[in-house]
């Protein structure tokens, strides 16, 4: 038996108990004819204690460990001297009468404790090592609940998981494809699933109503703290439902979540359309932990001899309170921070809503105190507030006042901790027109259905109609961040042949792409509609953080490599050979 008890389990109650323990060293000490070791698994740590006076060989032994070294102890559980209020095992610690190493260990090349000192690209080279910190351990712990969670309450819900191929058929929509060649098919290629979303549509056809699966897919995309080319959803499909009845069932799915996992009890969520997220928060996943929303200012601020503004599509401000105190260097910052080609602002216009009732702008020289109170009334600003005022083309400007709010609300300390904040924004458009390519995009993915009472202006209507088509599409939105996204989907043959038309295949490359799926729709399909979770995300934000790499056990780094086994690699002639790709060394390297 390598061990009677884990690391992080005993208490002052198992005092005189002979136990054993194996685990990993997490630092020696030496006291006179004391040495102390830390011992770790992933359970927490117990102090065991070599006594020269007892076992003098057994303590000179102790000495020689190392960090890292997998060692079992052998002893008796006694009570602490000086207990450590900060460990659970505090009270406690092993009097030791055997050792046994089980494996040694080179110095590792950073410290295995919950701030190292060793940075990103290190902890990802030795990732195996990384994963011993008790941060990481707690995060893929947590992740490891989380789907034992979501697979109880979906499986009580009668779900049916059921999973579905990697190796599947390119589609030109979406992201672009990660492509496997078929050794078997000369010049053919699988590409790995951005989504499972053919497949479960066809599991409704064939009558399973309820779907979901815990499956990874696959993006060729540009990373970011937030996406990685391989990632994890929580894939659902329901027959037989409108949207509301999606929403109802997977809030409640959310809300038990956050019970079960976290004790938060969420409020209801409120529902929110796409065009007033854009209006009042220049996003489609607006942050509701603060206020500061987007004021239109155009009839007070135009046509006052300012040309900047009076040249532009849309002025638009935001109000931050308390922060009329901001120095000349403080805004300049701002300033400077929405200019950034991210942003893209020109610049950027302030006014001071001074405590005495006067108002002082970067913009004094065009407007007196009375147009600059207006402003103030506009915005609902009081004394001591700022108002912060972008102007030019009215999307752009919207967005960069946007993320002017997310920036200053996270550098003035004004997003309470803690707080979560969901909402559900619904009635996306169905069709985004692409000046460049002259063509309409699908806004979710091609097979989203248009609000039912717009299917005949889709059917029949012209190229303008098409533009102000709206989606049964809806978002799960929490703290800013997008969780999860679905839809309404097309089960009709006619409107799904019209919706490919729109994006503007033929004929004849919708039957080569998705002729198997309007095949099915001639068979019986139900009406259908689904979602899915990030479940990478969902464990970031739950636990207030806004990186998904480390909820993920091996991820890649911001190149999308995996340095630790160096992966993408080179593969030898043979192999190309087999595959039938004609590359030679030459050309690889």
């Amino acid at each position: 038996m390598f061990r009677s008890h884990n690391c992080g389990e005993l208490r002052l109650s198992d005092a005189g108990k002979e136990v054993t323990l194996s685990g990993w060293v997490q630092i020696g000490r030496g006291f006179g004819g004391l040495t102390f070791v830390d011992l770790r698994d992933r359970y927490g740590i117990t102090q065991v204690v070599f006594d020269q006076d007892d076992n003098a060989e057994l303590a000179e032994r102790a000495k020689k460990l190392g960090r890292e070294f997998v060692i079992q102890v052998k002893g008796a559980v006694r009570e602490r001297t000086n207990k450590n209020p900060n460990r659970a095992t505090g009270d406690v610690e092993i009097l030791a009468t055997e050792l046994t190493v089980l494996n040694s260990a080179k110095t590792p090349p950073f410290t295995i404790e919950d701030d190292s000192d060793g940075g990103d690209d290190l902890r990802m080279q030795y990732r195996y090592l990384d994963l011993r910190r008790g941060p990481l351990q707690e995060n893929i712990i947590f992740r490891s609940k989380l789907a034992l969670a979501v697979r109880a309450y979906l499986g009580d819900k009668n779900f049916v998981e059921v999973e579905t191929p990697f190796l599947i058929k390119s589609t030109p929509e979406g992201a672009r494809d990660f492509v496997v060649p078929s050794r078997l098919n000369e010049g053919q290629f699988y590409a790995l699933p951005q989504s499972p979303q053919t497949f479960k549509q066809l599991l409704m056809v064939a009558g399973y109503d309820r779907y979901f699966q815990i499956v990874k897919c696959f993006r060729d995309e540009d990373l970011r703290a937030d996406r990685q080319p391989e990632f994890t959803q929580i894939d659902c499909e329901m027959a037989f439902v409108t949207q509301e009845d999606v929403l109802n069932t997977f809030e409640g799915l959310t809300r038990h979540l956050f019970d079960k996992m976290k004790g938060i009890a969420l409020p209801e969520f409120p529902r929110m359309q796409y065009d007033d997220a854009m209006r009042l928060y220049g996003s489609d996943k607006p942050d509701l932990r603060f206020g500061m929303p987007l004021v239109e200012l155009n009839d007070v601020a135009q046509n006052k001899g300012f040309g900047v503004f009076d040249s532009a599509e849309l002025v638009v401000g935001i109000c931050v309170p308390g922060k009329a105190n901001l120095t000349r260097k403080n805004l300049d910052a701002l300033t400077n921070w929405v200019k950034r080609p991210q942003i893209g602002a020109k610049g950027l216009v302030y006014v001071k809503c001074n405590e005495d009732g006067s108002f002082k702008s970067s913009v004094d020289k065009f407007f007196d105190q009375e147009a600059l109170a207006a402003w103030a009334a506009k915005c609902d600003a009081k004394p001591g507030d700022l108002l912060l005022v972008i102007s030019g083309d009215d999307e752009k400007s919207r967005g960069q006042i946007g993320n002017l709010r997310l920036h200053a609300a996270a550098e003035y300390d004004m997003i309470p901790e803690g707080a979560f904040a969901p909402l559900w924004v619904v009635d996306f458009p169905l069709l985004e027109w692409d000046e460049e390519s002259e063509r309409f995009h699908a806004m979710h993915h091609p097979f989203t259905s248009p609000k039912q009472e717009e299917v005949e202006r889709m059917l029949n209507g012209d190229h303008e109609t098409m533009k102000s088509l709206k989606a049964d599409a809806y978002d799960l939105v929490i703290n800013g961040a997008e969780i999860g996204g679905g839809s309404v989907r097309i089960y009709d043959r006619a409107l799904q042949e019209r919706n490919f038309k729109l994006l503007g295949f033929t004929e004849a490359e919708a039957e080569e792409q998705f002729g198997f799926l309007m095949g099915a729709f001639e068979y019986g399909a139900p009406p259908h509609a689904g979602i899915a979770f990030g479940f990478d995300r969902l464990c970031a934000v739950m636990n207030g953080q806004s990186s998904i790499r480390d909820f993920i056990a091996f991820p890649k780094n911001n190149q999308g490599r995996d340095v630790m086994i160096d992966a993408p690699a080179s593969i030898d002639d043979e192999q190309c050979k087999e595959l039938n790709l004609r590359v030679t060394v030459e050309e690889k390297s």
